[in-house]
């Protein structure tokens, strides 16, 4: 099981409170997690990756294990602790303008 954390505004349109908790068939990797939060709330596509590329939107960041993982392949394997749910898979919504 994969612990997802989102932004405020993401939980909102979900509706959903708290973490959000997803079982992954097969390698766990920023896409199949990002699949299968998609297929469980379709509300979220198109606002955490593009839908057409399904790249991920300029403001979003990934953090897992207190690394930013933004820039990572979308088929890198996720930590272990990530993996089994020790720690949480991050979804950040970034700022930018100083």
């Amino acid at each position: 099981m994969i612990r997802v954390v989102l932004p405020a505004h993401l939980r909102t349109l979900a509706r959903v409170d708290g973490e959000i908790k997803l079982d992954i068939e097969g390698p766990v990797t920023q896409r199949s997690v990002l699949d299968a939060l998609e297929a469980r709330y379709p509300m979220l596509r198109g606002t955490i990756r593009d839908h057409v590329t399904l790249k991920r939107r300029a403001f979003i960041r990934f953090f897992a294990c207190e690394q930013d993982l933004s820039n990572e392949s979308p088929d890198t394997l996720l930590p272990d602790t990530i993996a089994t749910g020790a720690e949480p898979f991050l979804i950040i919504g970034a700022m930018a303008g100083g």
